[in-house]
This record gives C-alpha cells, sequence and structure tokens, in this order.
C-alpha cells in the first residue's frame, strides 16, 4: 500500500478551529468593551491587551520550551531522533521544525510556534527511552500533525482570551484582599470586573476544552494515516498513559499547566466526570478510533486495539 504523501486536510478540524475562534473573538470584544467601560480608559486595556497577545503568539515557543526545561538538539546528540523527523517530514511534505529535547523522566512531546516555519517538536528524555522506533515514529508524526494544521498556533491565541480573564480576575481578588478600604464606587467596579472576567473565562474554558479534544483526535487520525502504522501510535499511547499514570499525581502539578500541548496529559488518570473538561479525549476513544483506521487499512491490530 503507498503511504500518504502528505498530511491531509482535515476540514471538519479547520470549520471546528475556525467556528471557535469566531465565537472566541466575539467574546474578546465583549470583554475589551466590557472593560473599557468599566476602567473608563479605552487606551489602557486596548494597549495591555493588545501587547500581552502579541507576546503570547510571538513568543509562546521560547516561553513552553523553558517551562518544560526543553534544549534544541543537534543531529549529532541525537541522530535517531532527527531521523525520524527527517523521515516524517519529507513524506509530509512540509518544513523541518526545530528538535528540541527535555531532560524530564515523564514519557511525552508536544509542539508548539507560530506558524510551521518557526516550529518546535520536543520530547522527554523519558519517551525517547520508553519507545520503539515505530512508536516514536508515530508520536512524531501525531505532533508534527498540530504543526502542519496550525492548530499550535489556533490554540495559543485561543488560550489567550481565557489567560487575561484569569489574570484579572486573580488581580481584581488581591486588591480587594490586601488593598484597604475602598469607597463604594470603586467596589462595585471591582466586582463588576471579576464578575465579567470570570464569565469569560469559563465560556473561553468550555469552548478551547472542546476544541483541544478533538483536535487531538485530529491529529492521531492524520498521523495514523501519515505512517500508515496506526497500531504503532496505540502501542505508543497505551505505553505513555500507562507510565504516566504510576507517577504520583504531587510530581506532576509541575507540567500539568502544559497539558493542552501534550501528546497525552499529565493526569495521572484516566478522567471521569472531569473528562467533559479535559484538553484530551479519553484513551479509550483515542484507541477506538485507531482500531477503525487500522481495520480500514487491513493492519493486523496490536494489544489493546479495537477490531
Amino acid at each position: 500500500m503507498q503511504m500518504q504523501s502528505r498530511f491531509r486536510s482535515d476540514r471538519r478540524l479547520t470549520v471546528r478551529m475556525t467556528v471557535t475562534l469566531f465565537l472566541l473573538g466575539l467574546l474578546y470584544v465583549v470583554f475589551v468593551g466590557a472593560l473599557i467601560v468599566l476602567l473608563k480608559s479605552w487606551v489602557l486595556v486596548v494597549a495591555v491587551v493588545a501587547a500581552m497577545l502579541v507576546a503570547q503568539y510571538w513568543f509562546s515557543d521560547r516561553v513552553a520550551l523553558f517551562a518544560m526545561r526543553g534544549q534544541v538538539v543537534e543531529r549529532e546528540a541525537y541522530p535517531e531522533l532527527h531521523g525520524v523527523v527527517d523521515r516524517l517530514c519529507a513524506i509530509a511534505d512540509m518544513p523541518k521544525p526545530v528538535v528540541a529535547v527535555s531532560h524530564m523522566d515523564m514519557p511525552n512531546a508536544f509542539a508548539t510556534g507560530r506558524s510551521p516555519e518557526h516550529a518546535v517538536v520536543c520530547v522527554t528524555d523519558g519517551l525517547l527511552r520508553r519507545l520503539e522506533k515505530d512508536e516514536l515514529e508515530g508520536v512524531l508524526a501525531h505532533e508534527l500533525s498540530h504543526v502542519a494544521h496550525k492548530d499550535v498556533a489556533v490554540i495559543t491565541v485561543a488560550s489567550f482570551l481565557g489567560v487575561i480573564a484569569g489574570l484579572i480576575v486573580r488581580f481584581a481578588f488581591y486588591s480587594q484582599v490586601f488593598g484597604g478600604r475602598k469607597d463604594q464606587n470603586t467596589a462595585v467596579i471591582f466586582a463588576a470586573v471579576m464578575g465579567v472576567s470570570a464569565a469569560v473565562y469559563a465560556l473561553s474554558f468550555l469552548l478551547i476544552r472542546a476544541l483541544s479534544r478533538y483536535r487531538e483526535l485530529a491529529a492521531d487520525r492524520a498521523a495514523a494515516q501519515l505512517t500508515g502504522r496506526p497500531s504503532a501510535l496505540a502501542s505508543a499511547l497505551t505505553k505513555v498513559s500507562g507510565d504516566i499514570a504510576r507517577i504520583p499525581t504531587k510530581d506532576l502539578r509541575t507540567v500539568q499547566a502544559f497539558n493542552a500541548f501534550y501528546f497525552t496529559p499529565a493526569t495521572g488518570k484516566e478522567p471521569g466526570i472531569e473528562r467533559y473538561f479535559s484538553t484530551h479525549p479519553t484513551l479509550e476513544q483515542r484507541l477506538d478510533q485507531l482500531g477503525r483506521i487500522s481495520a480500514e487499512l487491513g493492519e493486523a491490530a496490536r494489544p489493546g486495539m479495537s477490531e
């Protein structure tokens, strides 16, 4: 069977990203408008919000690498890792991203960057130690799909509104707690800002989580089609999820802020009711999809995959 020459265009993913960004854009306009009315300074509000948006979009790759202790690595140090990335980029007909390694034992990977030409793909030492070459290829194809479909940039921009709203809620709260006595009008304004910000944060949170879950399924699907080996990706998912589940929760808390970017979330357990607020689909959903793709391709399923 001839392997797909590039990542397929995913119309459903594009539609969902467009709709989500449109809704978040409307929410953004309402949010900024409310702040201008409440704070009575449109110049200050627009300047601060615009500066933070540009900073998050432009420097997201550096921030993510710094937070995850990732270091850019050359071919001489990691020839096999570079070889897999080179091969996948050639098949997908896309620019090669910067390759980085995070010196963490937690097995995981993520992609970040504002465009395919300014992207970084990072894997942890823990992932490299645990996976076979075909499993690593599946994980990297998943991350490259995020880059090719530009959903790394989309999720970065989409998450911005929630970040701003959350920061404002915290600022307003601590100002009330530690700012001393205020007159009644000031207290009303602070309460209104907190209320608007909290509502915006909640709505943007739900929209982004729904988009994030779908984009993970889309990346699994694209990776399976590109490599022609969905069973290898399923095996990697099972290994990584199982090993993360054995890591104490307290050790995972420091990295959970970046769950939306990971190959699989650092939650340590399969979600219950919280699955509706998760950044990722459940392991069962991902394996079921890969099982169906494997059947379509006529591939022999590995243990843990649905027939």
